[in-house]
């Protein structure tokens, strides 16, 4: 889950260092102004779109992203802002899920039956059938500093997610136009060696990214990006929520 933010993500692809090189004749400004982003390259799109994107207060990502520590896809689908607070769902290689909020310096979580039982693989099978009577679907909450809680609680914050995206020049090159989600878009394209990656920028209002599909053959990847600057429903949950911190104390 260390992935930093453009690496887990994707973003890397319209910023990350190291993406070098463009495809053939494609990277030239248009010779008339016509269209969306008239007369721009694709890397002085995709720079605008970095600026626009790292801009947003909040904004919510969905997608797949591949977990470099545990080998495995850490799928999700969170609301985040840059307060540092979040509210969505996650689940290791499609096995089980978990409903996650993150609200001041508190991280709560609810696990289903079948993300304890994955995540507790090759333990006693009692043990495990103890964590899962003691946990499955209850709300939990633990120190969002704390060791146990520090590397979900980095998805939450949009600072850390984006961070480092606007300190680079990216190479990328102009597609034609399309829609995502309804929303009309323009393709741009980055390459970076043999991996290929796909960026979708919103046309109209702020240049947002809306999608980006990666072909990297390590981690081949779809994240989309939507409700750019809305309020993220970051609330404590209400009735019982068991704290894991006096659990462990």
């Amino acid at each position: 889950m260390r992935r930093t933010a453009l690496a887990a993500l994707c973003l890397a692809a319209a910023a990350t260092a190291g993406l070098t090189g463009c495809l053939p004749d494609e990277n030239k400004a248009d010779s008339k102004p016509k269209g969306p982003f008239a007369g721009l390259t694709g890397g002085e799109i995709a720079d605008r779109t970095v600026k626009a994107t790292t801009g947003a207060a909040s904004l919510r990502m969905k997608g797949d992203i591949p977990d470099e520590e545990a080998g495995g896809i850490i799928s999700v689908d969170l609301a985040l802002n840059k307060k540092g607070e979040c509210a969505g769902t996650m689940s290791m290689s499609g096995e089980g899920k978990a409903d996650l909020i993150k609200t001041g310096d508190t991280m709560y979580l609810k696990y289903d039956e079948a993300f304890l039982r994955a995540q507790g693989k090759g333990e006693d099978p009692a043990e495990i059938d103890g964590v899962v009577e003691l946990l499955a679907d209850k709300w939990t909450k633990m120190s969002a500093t704390g060791a146990d809680a520090k590397d979900i609680a980095s998805f939450c914050d949009l600072d850390t997610v984006l961070g480092g995206a606007d300190d680079v020049n990216s190479d990328a090159t102009r597609g034609k136009t399309t829609t995502v989600d309804g929303t009309p878009a323009i393709i741009l394209h980055e390459k970076e060696g043999k991996d290929r990656y796909t960026l979708y920028v919103a046309t109209e209002g702020k240049p947002y990214l809306l999608r980006v599909d990666s072909t990297a053959a390590a981690d081949p990847d779809t994240i989309t990006f939507s409700e750019y600057d809305k309020p993220v429903p970051a609330k404590a949950p209400t009735g019982k929520v068991l704290d894991l911190d006096e659990l462990g104390s």
